[in-house]
């Protein structure tokens, strides 16, 4: 699968780290120890500033005007341009100081934790994901840490977005908290006043206490409810559809008229649910808790994307996040009123 991840010549390595863990692209370099937000700037190959220039029009009699709106940007390091048409209100956010938007949420001494960055393409995307203190658990035994996860572009296409997702330590699932967009995820446009909401976007997101209270209870809740494999198909089915005509032969029972590509997705999430590792704990095998993770579960590990950077996209606010949140509220509606929410 090709990653997108940037190849930095000059240290020979990828521009990622990642803790203990070895990604799912096999690349970049792997931390035994959480790092400091200095070290973790480094290890990610994200230590470069970015500037911007007006653009330059060239005439056909020679003569050179500089733009009063069309502006680029680039890295200062190596010179790499990573946006060519970007307005002349962009604001550059350097690397440096998503990092400190990370340690501002707790307190660079209280535990925020670098699990995770890196750069995609020549630098004009960077992510990271840092987790928190605190935990939610689902039953006796399964934690899930609660992360924060950042992603910023520099070349004018999308604003910096910051998000809460949950990570189930024990398969390293990606269990989206999948509340509404509007409950978990902050964006922010590149703009003059970037950088001061930036400083405060840890108090919109609600991260700290709220939403790790509200996702231990439903989660727990979940895991008490059985579902039937049938219903697991059912659930899984819904969530996956992709546009109105499947869901229609869906409800319709029209399952034989379905494609073959969407019902080999199918067959291979409903493998992942029944039968991967994951899926063995008595909170997960059976349980409404279980059919969700399935779906978050064969999205962050199986599903083909084709690229890192279309995986990314994807999950944080592509059709994968859309899914998520069908998976997530189709299990709530099972939750209150049982099969009836899946017809």
């Amino acid at each position: 699968m090709a990653h997108n991840i940037n190849y930095n010549s000059e240290m020979g390595e990828h521009s990622f780290f990642s803790v203990k863990e070895i990604p799912w692209h096999g690349l970049g370099t792997i931390l035994q120890d959480y790092p400091t937000s200095e070290e973790a700037i480094k290890y990610a190959g994200l230590n470069y500033e970015v500037a911007k220039s007006p653009n330059k029009q060239v005439f056909p009699s020679g003569k050179e005007q500089f733009s009063e709106n069309s502006f680029f940007t680039y890295r200062t390091d190596n010179e790499e341009v990573l946006g060519e048409n970007v307005g002349k209100d962009y604001e550059v956010v350097q690397n440096v100081f998503a990092f400190e938007f990370f340690d501002s949420i707790v307190g660079a001494k209280n535990g925020i934790l670098y699990e995770t960055a890196g750069v995609l393409g020549k630098g004009e995307r960077i992510f990271i994901t840092a987790k928190l203190p605190d935990f939610i658990r689902v039953g006796r035994d399964d934690l899930i840490d609660q992360y924060i996860f950042l992603t910023t572009a520099h070349d004018g296409t999308n604003s910096i977005t910051a998000a809460f997702t949950p990570i189930r330590i024990v398969c390293n699932n990606s269990l989206n908290a999948a509340l509404r967009a509007t409950e978990r995820i902050v964006k922010i446009r590149h703009t003059v006043s970037a950088h001061e909401k930036l400083k405060k976007a840890h108090k919109l997101l609600g991260i700290s206490h709220t939403v790790g209270c509200e996702l231990q209870e439903i989660f727990n809740h979940w895991s008490k409810i059985r579902i039937t494999d049938t219903n697991v198909k059912r659930l899984i089915q819904l969530a996956l559809a992709s546009n109105k005509e499947a869901l229609d032969k869906i409800y319709s029972n029209r399952e034989e008229e379905l494609s073959t590509q969407f019902n080999k997705k199918i067959d291979v999430a409903l493998e992942y649910a029944f039968n991967n590792p994951s899926q063995t704990d008595p909170t997960t095998r059976g349980t409404l808790y279980g059919c969700y993770n399935a779906v978050t579960g064969y999205l962050q590990n199986v599903h083909d994307y084709g690229s890192g950077e279309n995986k990314l996209k994807s999950l944080m606010c592509g059709i994968s996040q859309q899914q998520t949140q069908t998976a997530f509220d189709l299990c709530n509606g099972f939750a209150q009123v049982g099969a009836a929410a899946l017809n």
